[in-house]
C-alpha cells in the first residue's frame, strides 16, 4: 500500500494519517489508533494492519517495508472478511465488492 491509500476502508483514513499520527501521538497500544479519526472502530479489517504499524513503528521500521499489499488485493480482502460475517462497515463506508 502507498501512504495515500486508505488503510480503514469504513472511515476513509490513509496509512499516511495513522503513521503520522503514530509518529506525532506515539500510542502504547494499537487500540488508541481508533483515536485517529475512529481507525479499526467500524468492520475491523484493518485492525491487525494498524497494530502492524504500530510494531513496525516501535521496531524501527518506520517505511513499513515489510509484507506490503496492493491496495486493490487489500479492498478485495477486505470484501471477502465483510461477505464471510467478518464485520459490518457503517454507512459512508468503501463499498463491499458484490
Amino acid at each position: 500500500m502507498q501512504p495515500d491509500d486508505e488503510l480503514c476502508l469504513c472511515f476513509h483514513i490513509t496509512k499516511r494519517k495513522v503513521t503520522n499520527y503514530i509518529r506525532i501521538e506515539k500510542p502504547k497500544v494499537a487500540s488508541q489508533l481508533s483515536e485517529c479519526g475512529g481507525a479499526g472502530t467500524g468492520c475491523g479489517w484493518c485492525r491487525p494492519y494498524l497494530a502492524k504499524l504500530l510494531e513496525q513503528s516501535v521496531s524501527g521500521d518506520v517505511d513499513g517495508s515489510s509484507e506490503e499489499i496492493s491496495s486493490d488485493e487489500y479492498a478485495a480482502n477486505r470484501s471477502r472478511y465483510v461477505r464471510d460475517g467478518g464485520g459490518t462497515p457503517p454507512a459512508g463506508a468503501t463499498p463491499v465488492d458484490p
